[in-house]
This record gives C-alpha cells, structure tokens and sequence, in this order.
C-alpha cells in the first residue's frame, strides 16, 4: 500500500491511497469527499468515478463525491419534529432542504488522520455540526473513514454522536461511469438492484409515502438489465425526473450480500456495493446543465450514477421509510463497501 498527500488548492489536501494491485483512490478533506478512483486495464488506467481537476470546480459542483449531510435527500418544507418540538431547517431546493441546506457536510472542510498497514490504508475525516447550524438541533461531532484494500474494496464508515436528540442520515454522492468517460452516457450499463420496492415521487422529487413492487416496472432490477430500456420507457415516474431519482428498498442489508451491481458495457469491470443501510436512492446525472467540465469532457445526461445508501428520504414523515432519530449519546454507525473488480 502507498499513501501520499499534496495540496489541493488553498485550503484543503488531495490523499491517494494506492493498493497492490494498482487500484488508485484519492480523496479530499474539502466535503469529505472521492476523486478519483483509478483501475488498471489493457489500455492503461481508468478513472471509473466522476470529478473535477480543481477544488474551485468542486466548489461550483459541491455534491460529487462529497459526504452529504447532516440529512442526505429532501426534507419536504424543510420542517419535522421530534416528540413535541417543531423543527424548521433552511431551504434550499423548491421550498424542501436539500441534502443537509447550505451550507453541508459537502462544503466543509473536514479535520484528518491517516492509517496504513500492509493490506489497507485509510484516511479518517472529523468535522463537527453545530447545535442550530441550518436549523438540526444538537452539537453533532462526524467522522467518515475512506480504506482501501488489496481486496479492491473501498469502504466508507461514518461514526456520529450529538448532545441533543436529532435526525441524521448521511450518505455519500459518488458517482459512477466505467466507462471512464463522463461524454459517455451509461445507456449501455447494465445494474442489478437487490430491490423488489421503490418509492414513488412527487414533481419536486420528494417522495409520496406510496411504496410501488418493481414487477413490471421499468425499476425491475433484480437481474441485470441495460439502463437503455429504463431510459427510454415512457413510464410516469421515469418521465417525471428523466431517468431515476429513487429511493430502492432493499431486501437485505448486509455488509456479505450484495445491494447493487454495476457492470461496465464490455462486462469487464464490475462494482458491488455492500450496505448496513436499508435503502439505496439511485440517481442517473438526469440535469447536468452548467456542469464544469471533467478532465477536459463535458458531462451529458445520464453520464454517470450514484449509489446513495441511506435510511429513504421521507423517513421523518413515513414509518415504514425507516428510522433517522439519534438520540442524545447514542453512537451512530454505518458502513457502505464497494468491491471493484477489472
């Protein structure tokens, strides 16, 4: 294992984490966030995740890659309660809170440590919320740990604990395109989803509470199936965000039974994710407009895709969404692995 650092613009510092086998992650303390991730082929390394050169570009753009938080997804009129007390965070997307309000998780600059030895390295973010920041109450102290393995497997871990009872749902907005091209839709993609339901949406993407089979949907994705025939369906929910922005119940969460699966137009390389969470909300890069460009390409629609596994967004409205309650001095813990094989 290699570990280095260098600066990455004013503030912030740029880790690569190289394993055995060539597999390359770098992340920044800016948002916490992923790169690059670099496999090796036959006609050289390829990076299969989607990024800016440039923390200023980062700063336009500041979900890629990023932790999201404190709650990832749309809190509808940016209002909820907990017992008695009513809450009201600041919006910043058609009337809801988006991914935590402004400013999140994503546009911090986190504290690190580092930890290396012989099969892993990892790097350790910590950043703490402060009680009332954006609306959520409780002081919330957060760490995200990035490790790489000579298994090929990047795993995010969060850790949180607040003074006060609070919500948090965080997640992390990597997105992919192994084609190693954002000019390249991922049309051609094929995805497995361990999911029979997903949630509906309203036209302002925050969900309806109404659960939907994915049988006969356009969301069936429990073999793999080419994303061509998601995109080009005529189906109400797909027309309502192009393409998908949804939340996938997933059949089990586990960190040994696989939640999804993504597997590159030439089937040479795969990503699995492995997940402690209940849900995966999965996003297809549909609005990209004003979009910096990456490594020289300009981003099109559906040029890449995320794998936010979460608690579902709705989950302070809808029992069945699942629970995003911490209460005061409890210990928060989750852990998402993506396995990568070339």
């Amino acid at each position: 294992m290699k570990l280095t650092k260098i600066p990455f613009g004013d503030e912030a510092f740029l880790f690569t984490m190289e394993n055995d086998n060539g597999v390359i992650v770098e992340v920044t303390n800016f948002g916490a966030r992923i790169v690059n991730l670099f496999v090796p082929t036959e006609t050289g390394r390829k990076n299969i995740v989607l990024g800016f050169d440039s923390i200023e570009d980062y700063k336009k753009e500041t979900y890629y890659g990023a932790t999201i938080g404190r709650v990832a997804g749309r809190i509808k009129n940016g209002e909820f309660s907990i017992g008695e007390s009513l809450y009201q965070t600041s919006v910043n997307q058609l009337r809801n809170t988006l991914h935590g309000g402004k400013p999140g998780f994503d546009e911090k600059i986190w504290d690190y440590e580092v930890n290396e030895t012989d099969e892993s390295a990892s790097i350790i973010f910590s950043t703490q919320s402060p009680d009332g920041e954006n609306g959520f109450p409780g002081n919330l102290k957060v760490s995200v740990t990035y490790t790489l393995d000579n298994l090929n497997i990047w795993s995010v871990s969060y850790q949180a604990k607040s003074d006060k009872d609070t919500i948090f749902n965080p997640t992390n907005h990597v997105y992919f395109n192994l084609t190693g091209h954002p000019s390249n839709p991922i049309d051609d993609h094929s995805l497995q989803i361990s999911s029979e339901e997903f949630a509906l949406v309203n036209e302002d993407t925050t969900v309806t509470g109404e659960k939907r089979s994915v049988i006969g949907t356009p969301y069936d994705f429990l073999t793999p199936k080419k994303l061509k025939s998601t995109f080009e369906s005529i189906d109400t929910e797909v027309k309502k965000v192009q393409g998908i922005d949804h939340p996938f119940f997933l059949t089990c969460s586990s960190l040994y039974q696989i939640a999804a699966k993504l597997i590159s137009p030439d089937e040479k390389i795969k990503v699995e994710v492995y997940t402690e969470e209940p849900t995966i909300v999965v996003y297809t890069a549909n609005f990209v407009e004003g979009v910096p460009l990456m490594h020289g390409e300009k981003l099109i629609q559906h040029g890449g895709l995320t794998f936010e596994t979460q608690a579902a967004p709705g989950a302070i409205e809808f029992e069945d969404f699942g629970d995003i309650l911490l209460r005061a001095g409890e210990n928060y813990t989750s852990q998402t692995k993506y396995k990568i094989s070339f």
